[in-house]
């Protein structure tokens, strides 16, 4: 019960996260003479956006189950499954923000008002440190972990490669809010335009892809061996 606690205060705190960004972005997009609904569009497109979307949703069912079946050893397989794919992700983006993108602030940062700079910091650490931690933090601690089969990592794999296929076909076709180009893509490393070109993008998709694959196997290690005596793993 405290666990489902924890879950359900981690739900709120990405849930803030998420606002957080909305309100910068239609700030911004305001005040700049932007097209809102593309920005948004855009927002919501955000590897960073829809894991924490997908967090906030596999969290909250996690907590109506657990609320439900109070008296269950184990999770059901369904919530297990649920939290090893926003898992894998999460630990993805916090991992690759972290080390590639973050920086000094950008032009359209420097330009917020003290309320919006607020709400953007706040936005960026609660995604992409505060989440990844304390989705570390349920993988090592929350109780009743049931173990999962090891082909799970073709399951947590699946949703960044759908991700990315979308990103490439709609970055193609959607041009930069500002009008600046006829192509928007949500990170530097995936534009094709860019000096590097497709190898270049293509040799960091291989090299994420690898690393997601060797958080993914060390999620199910984990809750295996977390679970090793209380419940076989599911067939």
């Amino acid at each position: 019960m405290k666990w489902t606690v924890v879950r359900a205060a981690t739900v709120i705190v990405a849930l803030s996260g998420v606002v957080a960004g909305f309100i910068v972005n239609v700030d911004r997009a305001t005040r700049q003479g932007q097209d809102v609904g593309l920005v948004l569009a855009n927002y919501f497109s955000l590897f960073t956006v829809v894991s924490a979307i997908l967090t906030i949703g596999v969290l909250s069912a996690a907590v109506v189950w657990t609320l439900r079946h109070r008296e269950a050893r184990v999770e059901a397989f369904a919530v297990a499954l649920g939290l090893a794919l926003v898992t894998g992700p999460v630990l993805l983006l916090g991992i690759v923000f972290n080390v590639l993108l973050r920086g000094a602030p950008t032009a359209e940062a420097l330009a917020d008002s003290a309320g919006i700079h607020f709400l953007d910091m706040w936005a960026t650490e609660i995604l992409h440190v505060v989440l990844p931690l304390l989705l570390l933090l349920d993988l090592f601690v929350a109780p009743r972990r049931r173990a999962l089969p090891w082909s799970t990592l073709g399951a947590i794999a699946a949703y960044p490669i759908v991700w990315l296929g979308y990103t490439m076909v709609r970055g193609g076709v959607t041009p930069t809010p500002d009008g600046s180009a006829p192509t928007w893509y949500p990170y530097p490393f995936l534009d094709p335009n860019r000096p590097a070109g497709w190898p270049g993008v293509l040799t960091y998709v291989v090299v994420m892809l690898a690393v997601l694959i060797a958080i993914g196997a060390g999620v199910i290690a984990i809750g295996r061996r977390r679970a090793r005596g209380s419940v076989a793993p599911s067939p």
